[in-house]
């Protein structure tokens, strides 16, 4: 039998961010099931299950060796690693491996340019912030007629939002990333910025400021996020904020990566490498 794979999540007080997060850990769970391998996952903090009492279930059921995979786009922060060595003190006879970040990998850059192409697809503009479904979605209110708001590529931006930290060489990567994603798969388009929810400049009013500089007549806002909860809502009233002082810029907002079949697929195959490194 495989080692588990043990998914960190960082962890969220939204209810939307858990419920996506548990969808994702019960996906891998039926895909891995095939092979023989136990899925759990855990919180670092802020919800449930904490990544303690998921280390603790899989020691009690005869797992003394797991593959740990952070949930996160960026590079590992200290934080994951901290949490691992509290686990493996707490459980003497614990072995771990680490499997490598999710992002920026090919399949995660489609994934980013399928959000794109639904975005710039719809009539949508962040007025008002309606509930759709079980998810908020940004709907237009009064919105043109289609042909009113024909916009060639070539005047659409694009901003890149990530989720902004204090370590310089993570925000570097989102800047590597918007690079990638713009020569692979936007590059139609006019630019595409970079720009951060939170902790680091420029947040998402500073991303669409410098494309209405650069001339652009649309800027379509992709969150470069795993999951929906509230740093995709603090995304989308940032790009509200912005979108009131400027109604003649269309603004449009793309969803999260979210769960699916896909991102599962780069998950495994970061449990596989790691599984192909030991020796």
């Amino acid at each position: 039998m495989k080692p588990p794979l043990l998914l960190i999540g960082q962890g969220s007080h939204d209810d939307a961010y858990a419920a996506e997060f548990g969808r994702f850990v019960h996906r891998l769970r039926c895909r891995l099931d095939q092979t023989a391998a136990d899925v759990s996952g855990g919180y670092l903090e802020r919800a449930t299950p904490r990544l303690s009492e998921s280390v603790a279930s899989l020691v009690a059921r005869g797992h003394h060796r797991l593959v740990a995979m952070p949930l996160s786009l960026s590079r590992l922060s200290d934080d994951f690693g901290a949490a691992m060595e509290r686990e493996q003190q707490r459980h003497p006879t614990l072995m771990y491996d680490y499997g490598r970040p999710l992002g920026p990998d090919p399949r995660v850059l489609a994934l980013l340019a399928e959000r794109l192409k639904d975005a710039a697809g719809e009539l949508t503009r962040p007025r008002p912030l309606e509930l759709v479904g079980a998810r908020p979605r940004l709907r237009a209110v009064d919105a043109p007629a289609p042909e009113d708001l024909h916009v060639e590529p070539s005047e659409t931006a694009v901003v890149l939002v990530g989720e902004g930290s204090t370590d310089a060489a993570a925000n570097a990567e989102i800047h590597r990333v918007s690079r990638l994603f713009w020569e692979t798969h936007a590059y139609d388009f006019m630019t595409v910025e970079t720009a951060f929810v939170s902790v680091t400049p420029p947040g998402v009013p500073g991303g669409l400021e410098r494309c209405r500089r650069l001339g652009a007549k649309r800027v379509i806002v992709v969150p470069y996020l795993l999951f929906a909860g509230g740093l995709l809502e603090r995304v989308w009233a940032q790009a509200l904020a912005y979108g009131a002082g400027h109604p003649d810029l269309d603004i449009r907002c793309a969803e999260v990566i979210g769960d699916c079949e896909t991102l599962a697929d780069v998950v495994i195959d970061r449990y596989e490498e790691a599984l192909q490194l030991v020796p």
